[in-house]
């Protein structure tokens, strides 16, 4: 039998009897990162890294959480698990489970390049990995942060030429704050939507290092708004709410803006190609680093990075999972 099985509810481990960021309530579940398609109300008991327990407390309420630091071991029923960096979002992890010498590696979803505020993407050696395939196409491959981050200053530096307000449209768990290493050099203040002030304030609370921000309320005068610099999410974009800094600009911070009509379809004034997600040349390098002899390929592409691994000699296997749906929280929405 398999160390992991796909089930109805998600990735199970038989042997140690949890499962890994089930999609329907389970007794015990081990969970990556805290975005809502891989963390979900309901189960029992959650097993997460140290920076996602504040998270999940935010998102999910009370339950009972215990946290972990990385490669920190844990066992259940003789099943070692240790949880690792995955570089994705803050807290986010791989999580490796080990038993009787046969070691898989759930990644979850994960970026091999250093963000600078999430710990970077450790490869861990396994004989099966599960990778995700989000962005598994060649077409996807990331230019560096520093020039992304140029572009976002250089925009807004022209809006303010022109008294615009700049409106980026951002995550509110993960690329919320990873924006702000960009927009702080550019503005004295950064306003933000309520959903990404509820996250500033429970990565603050549990000593992540951010900038300092201000939270747009119905009190906030239009003065106050005026060629400001804004970060809100996706829920935003598009609504009533947005009105009040008028004139203003949007900017699009996704990896899907590699493709140009991505832009015109969000009808955006502006495209900044920044991902979470590994590219094709970053799927593939984690991959060699596992040294996997077995790979299954969820969410994203995964026809097409399975077959690319298994014309490589890596026996790879699709399989469909409830991942991959668009991290837009109930509070991203005013």
């Amino acid at each position: 039998m398999p160390l992991i099985e796909f089930t109805d509810k998600g990735l199970y481990c038989s042997a140690g009897d949890f499962y890994i960021d089930p999609w329907r309530p389970v007794p015990y579940a081990v969970i990556t990162h805290a975005h809502s398609d891989h963390a979900r109300y309901g189960s029992g008991a959650y097993l997460c890294h140290d920076l996602t327990k504040p998270l999940l407390q935010l998102r999910l309420g009370n339950n009972s959480y215990e946290a972990v630091a990385w490669n920190e071991a844990v066992y259940r029923n003789g099943v070692k698990i240790s949880l690792h960096p995955a570089g994705h979002i803050i807290g986010s992890s791989q999580i490796r489970i080990e038993h009787k010498g046969d070691v898989w590696v759930v990644s979850g979803d994960y970026k091999t390049v250093d963000d600078g505020i999430s710990h970077i993407f450790e490869p861990v050696r396994c004989n099966t990995f599960i990778t995700e395939s989000t962005f598994g196409l060649p077409i996807y491959q990331w230019e560096s942060q520093s020039i992304i981050f140029e572009q976002i200053t250089n925009w807004i530096l022209r809006n303010k030429q022109q008294h615009i307000a700049s409106v980026l449209i951002a995550y509110s768990l993960g690329k919320a704050q990873r924006i702000l290493q960009a927009v702080q050099s550019v503005t004295d203040t950064i306003w933000v939507h309520g959903a990404i002030w509820n996250t500033h304030q429970a990565l603050k609370a549990a000593g992540i290092d951010l900038p300092e921000v201000k939270r747009v309320t119905p009190e906030t005068t239009k003065a106050e708004l005026k060629n400001a610099v804004v970060i809100a999410p996706p829920g935003a974009d598009g609504s009533p709410w947005l009105k009040r800094f008028n004139p203003y600009a949007v900017g699009v911070c996704s990896g899907w803006m590699q493709v140009r009509g991505n832009k015109r379809r969000n009808n955006a004034d502006a495209g900044f190609v920044l991902s979470d997600h590994a590219d094709w040349n970053g799927l593939l390098s984690a991959i060699e680093a596992t040294g996997a002899q077995k790979v299954f390929v969820t969410h994203g592409f995964q026809s097409v990075l399975s077959r690319y691994l298994s014309d490589k000699g890596i026996e790879a296997a699709e399989v469909k999972t409830a991942y991959g749906e668009e991290e837009v929280e109930k509070e991203d929405i005013p």
